[in-house]
């Protein structure tokens, strides 16, 4: 189902700090490997990482190369095959612009957040909404989360991921796990 039409963005702007103001927020490279490793678990086309700062697109780029041209390459296999699903693009416009020239056609994006949004969509309703072979993209904010702004653009929120506590804040590694897991086995 996900091999053909489903993406994912990790967006470093526009995100929201704890006081829930618009900031940009610096790469760590671990969430490159770690949601690079999830997507190709789960049949994901592309991983997108957005940045619009020079200097954190030349790092995420100096990364995946080490990894996918580099020794690193060679000494782990399994990680290149990973990291190769990685692109890096300046903006979300930018990477859904990509995805639609490489599918050629609209793609439907979909906004993760902790918080509950009037509004939002199941799991169930995502899974049946890729049933329909259009490209999807789904989106992850750094910091504090994605910032309203982006959220707005976004055709569709899903509901927050919630454990048996009140403790709600995650990890975007652990949530994109998460998330493709449960899209992928209905969970």
């Amino acid at each position: 189902m996900l091999e053909s039409n489903f993406y994912v963005a990790l967006i470093h702007y526009p995100v929201i700090n704890k006081k829930e103001q618009t900031i940009g927020s610096a790469l760590t490279t671990i969430d490159l490997h770690d949601i690079a490793r999830a997507s190709i678990t789960f049949g994901i086309k592309g991983f997108y990482v957005v940045t619009p700062y020079e200097d954190q697109a030349i790092l995420a780029t100096q990364v995946i190369e080490h990894w996918t041209k580099g020794v690193g390459g060679k000494l782990n296999p399994f990680r290149k095959k990973a990291l190769e699903l990685i692109r890096v693009a300046k903006t979300f416009e930018d990477a859904v612009n990509s995805i639609e020239q490489e599918r050629k056609e609209p793609v439907v994006t979909v906004a993760t957040s902790a918080k509950e949004t009037p509004g939002s969509i199941t799991i169930e309703e995502l899974r049946q909404k890729l049933e329909n072979k259009a490209s999807h993209v789904l989106v992850f904010g750094t910091a504090w989360g994605l910032a309203d702004e982006l959220i707005d653009t976004c055709d569709f929120i899903l509901d927050p991921i919630y454990g048996n506590t009140d403790y709600n804040h995650l990890s975007v590694r652990s949530a994109a796990s998460i998330y493709l897991d449960r899209i992928t086995n209905a969970r």
